[in-house]
């Protein structure tokens, strides 16, 4: 990172960043262009996990290319100075690096929504109809690797 001065290396500050964020950004490799989509997502024992539709170009592109990248943020705050060059911005954020892979058994399926249900809706017990656990593909990021970075102007 070249300002070491931004650069988080405390892991639990870099955690407490992901179970905050509400979006994750997911950037993928379509051929020789960049994609990149919004989720909501958890982060459990270095497993990033998302859901999604069974079709579609993110999906498509997953099946060429599982190598993802990722980005999260929390408290942002645009900073306004006297001079357009003297604005700012406060942020923690991470980025991650990682490949994705398909969840396919449904009590997998099922362990990895219960950790986003539990992220959104707090803890509970949640049922699902085998016909949607079919019906839906969970994605697991394997987590290779992960840095923070913070700004508090």
């Amino acid at each position: 990172m070249r300002r070491a001065d931004k650069e988080i290396n405390d892991y639990q500050e870099i955690a407490t960043i992901m179970q905050k964020a509400e979006v994750c950004r997911i950037a993928l490799v379509d051929g020789d262009c960049p994609y990149i989509v919004p989720v909501n997502f958890v982060v459990h024992e270095n497993h990033l996990y998302f859901h999604s539709a069974m079709e579609g170009k993110k999906i498509d592109i997953l099946r060429e290319n599982n190598k993802v990248c990722f980005e999260m943020d929390v408290s942002t705050k645009i900073i306004k100075g006297k001079e357009p060059c003297f604005w700012g911005m406060k942020y923690l954020s991470v980025i991650g690096f990682g490949q994705a892979f398909f969840i396919e058994k449904s009590n997998e399926k099922k362990k990895a929504l219960d950790l986003l249900m539990e992220k959104y809706a707090g803890k509970g017990i949640f049922s699902y109809h085998e016909e949607a656990l079919r019906k839906v593909f969970v994605i697991d990021i394997r987590i290779e690797k992960i840095s923070g970075k913070k700004s508090h102007i």
